[in-house]
């Protein structure tokens, strides 16, 4: 990185007119926004599709899910499922087509303030982080554990990231070792520190418990929640391959009843707890998330599930998880169709590079995933900024500089529009025949230049001259300053401190009340 001073310089006239086109346009104007319609990238044929479809089906049927809990089995076999002798829940395939049937579609994801209201349906795609990272990553590549300061710094970036739609807890606080208590914290943390949806995660029923007593206050009462719950829970019900995970079935139950929206995650690693062949690693993955599909809906008919299928990757020379890799990108994409085919509200991971550090091999990695990904038809886009080192490291430079890259991956899923008017005859016609022989300061290209084109925040796009007298900077030391500006102004205050001083009496919130406020108040 540079360190050499910027050139201070008067602003000249071409910086006034940057800073006015610079403003914020009218939702209807914007080049890009929340939820544009994707579907134009297509791993898979249609009979790909299929194949896939019915070996779940046969895995289902056949091979079915192993450690059920109890409950689990009660509620399971009461819908139509079968326990064989080996212990195994077996999912007739009339029982499933019947559950994908009768599944929640069209759910609203709220945001605490409703212009961060998600519409999940169809192929509209939206993009946010996820989790869970031990470690926070400085610019310069130092890894230290990550704090629940930090989670509360990371969502009020998000906050304010026009391209980044929700926000799922995206690192562990390692400062509170107790479970309760870090469970507990997460959800308050995250929830406090942005207006938009927010999801996270539980180990046991009584954490949940507690966090909904919470929401419900935030919210103004259980009713209120109900018919607005701005929190869902990311849930790995599923201990790949194909057998279920206690603590995490418990909890789905308690948030089904609850009225939380629920991701139902299955996250197997091909060429670890996935088979190595892509195609057997979707179809085994597609056949775990149906089965939770079942349990949520035999749980409570129509209640809102998210189809996560979160097929990681290895590298076979090491077993270690590749997030950043081409075959990454392919099965994402590959899961958005298959949620399509079941016209299901669909979830997957995108942009979990496998580098260190904000560089070239992380904006190389995240552009190809997201490009893809947010092309595929996918709804509900995960990990799609701040992560590296393959979740193990979250990086606040690269939330910001992540931005740009997702803002740009939507611009190639609104694609080009083509009309009469676009076509430009008459424009080109004007230039070529009156003058002056180029298009800049034509009335379509004054027109069009933020309504069409979408500028990168973080991104330089001047010229050399320019980049070094302004300090030859290079994009980590721009999206620093960046969060350093965001960390010092942004504290969301949504949340009254009346509702706030209760829920500190009442449970153990670890996140300091300095910490949220501006230094001096």
């Amino acid at each position: 990185m540079s360190n050499a001073p910027i050139v201070a310089r008067r602003p000249s006239g071409r910086d006034a007119r940057r800073a006015e086109r610079a403003g914020p346009l009218p939702d209807h104007l914007r080049p890009v926004r929340p939820g544009m319609t994707s579907g134009r990238y297509r791993p898979l044929s249609d009979s790909d599709v299929q194949q896939i479809h019915h070996t779940a089906l046969r895995l289902l049927s056949e091979v079915g899910l192993a450690d059920a809990t109890p409950s689990g089995i009660e509620i399971m076999t009461r819908a139509g499922a079968i326990l064989s002798p080996q212990g195994r829940l077996l999912y007739p395939q009339s029982l499933v087509e019947d559950t994908i049937a009768k599944a929640a579609r069209h759910f609203v994801l709220p945001g605490q303030d409703r212009k961060h209201d998600l519409e999940p349906w169809g192929k509209r795609a939206y993009f946010g982080t996820a989790g869970a990272a031990v470690n926070m990553v400085d610019a310069n590549g130092s890894y230290r554990q990550s704090m629940i300061q930090d989670l509360y710094n990371i969502g009020r970036i998000v906050d304010l990231m026009d391209h980044i739609h929700f926000f799922q807890r995206a690192v562990v606080p390692r400062d509170i070792p107790d479970p309760f208590e870090m469970d507990f914290n997460t959800c308050y943390a995250s929830v406090m520190s942005t207006t938009k949806h927010v999801g996270s995660s539980w180990v046991a029923p009584e954490q949940l418990e507690a966090s909904l007593q919470m929401l419900h206050a935030i919210a103004g009462g259980e009713k209120q929640w109900r018919e607005r719950p701005f929190v869902s829970q990311s849930n790995c019900f599923v201990v790949p391959p194909m057998k279920f995970a206690t603590d995490a079935c418990r909890c789905l139950e308690v948030a089904v009843r609850g009225g939380m929206p629920v991701l139902l995650l299955s996250a197997g690693q091909a060429g670890a707890t996935a088979p190595a062949a892509l195609a057997g690693a979707l179809a085994q993955e597609v056949a775990e998330v149906l089965a939770g599909l079942v349990y949520v809906n035999a749980i409570k008919p129509g209640a809102p599930a998210i189809f996560g299928t979160w097929c990681f990757v290895s590298d076979l020379r090491t077993g270690a998880m590749s997030g950043g890799s081409p075959e990454q990108a392919l099965l994402s994409s590959a899961a958005g169709q298959m949620a399509n085919f079941y016209d299901l509200t669909g979830g997957t991971a995108s942009g979990m590079t496998d580098s260190k550090i904000p560089d070239g091999q992380s904006g190389a990695e995240k552009a190809l995933n997201h490009a893809l990904v947010g092309n595929s038809g996918v709804n509900m886009i995960y990990e799609s900024a701040g992560m590296h080192a393959s979740l193990l490291g979250y990086s606040l430079e690269s939330l910001v500089i992540d931005n740009d890259i997702i803002g740009a991956a939507q611009r190639t899923i609104k694609g080009i529009e083509v009309s009469e008017e676009r076509l430009s005859f008459e424009t080109i016609k004007d230039v070529c025949l009156n003058g002056p022989g180029h298009f800049l300061g034509s009335d379509q290209t004054l027109q069009l230049m933020q309504t069409e084109y979408l500028y990168p925040t973080v991104g330089d796009r001047r010229s050399p001259n320019e980049w070094t007298e302004q300090g030859s900077t290079d994009i980590t030391e721009r999206a620093a300053r960046k969060v350093a500006e965001i960390l010092a102004n942004h504290f969301p205050a949504h949340v009254p401190e009346a509702v706030d001083a209760d829920i500190r009496r009442r449970f153990p919130v670890r996140l300091p009340r300095e910490g949220m406020r501006p230094k001096g108040l």
